[in-house]
């Protein structure tokens, strides 16, 4: 966690210029996929320098989670820039140990998390408990190529996920597997269709405690 931490303190500064551009098609095409409706409540994980807050519709309340204080001073700023009205609370939190309440959004999404967190299967089960039963799940998110020649870079770059930020050999397959994820569309976004999206419903089936009388019942 420290190391995370430490990475996004010395991207902070210069997140922006490195991730904006680039990726914001992408954030542009999940918010318009997300079809938000009005008074809806929203959370973003990961929500870093507010990149995307300024692309949802005004009549949507708006929240935002990241481990980087640094990085939320900047989503702050953006707020008050943008005179974002409709961002009702950016906080300093922990995705995979989150302060809300159970069912406390219609819809939740981590752009560019799933392969920075320690443990991808716990943020998937904290993003279930805080949304809403049949909500709706979002990631987007950069998974190993299966192209051999990126993936051996890929895999070569791996001992330097501390430094990176996040794990540039992060397997779609095995998210998938350790998470239970039951998506309801697959598909990429970005320059070379460089990020793959996830889409899925609330399943609650998935939830540890579902599991657990699952497993009493049988």
């Amino acid at each position: 966690m420290k190391s995370i931490e430490n990475a996004y303190r010395r991207y902070a500064s210069i997140y922006d210029l490195l991730f904006g551009a680039v990726f914001q098609p992408g954030r542009r095409t999940i918010v318009e996929r997300m079809n938000c409706k009005p008074g809806q409540r929203i959370l973003e994980v990961g929500v870093g320098t507010g990149l995307s807050l300024p692309l949802y519709p005004k009549d949507v309340q708006l929240y935002g989670i990241d481990i980087s204080s640094e990085m939320l001073a900047r989503a702050q700023a953006r707020k008050v820039r943008s005179r974002l009205g409709n961002v009702m609370q950016l906080s300093v939190m922990d995705a995979e140990h989150m302060e809300f309440e159970d069912s406390s959004f219609d819809k939740v999404v981590a752009m560019h998390v799933a392969s920075v967190v320690a443990d991808p299967e716990r943020l998937v089960n904290e993003m279930r408990r805080v949304c809403k039963p049949d909500g709706q799940i979002i990631f987007v998110n950069h998974f190993h190529s299966r192209n051999p020649l990126l993936g051996r870079f890929e895999n070569m770059l791996a001992p330097l996920s501390g430094q990176l930020g996040f794990r540039p050999d992060f397997s779609l397959d095995r998210f998938m597997d350790q998470t239970g994820l039951d998506a309801t569309e697959i598909g990429r976004v970005n320059l070379f269709r460089f990020c793959t999206v996830l889409e899925a419903r609330n399943n609650k089936l998935f939830e540890p405690e579902a599991m657990a009388q699952a497993g009493a019942m049988s």
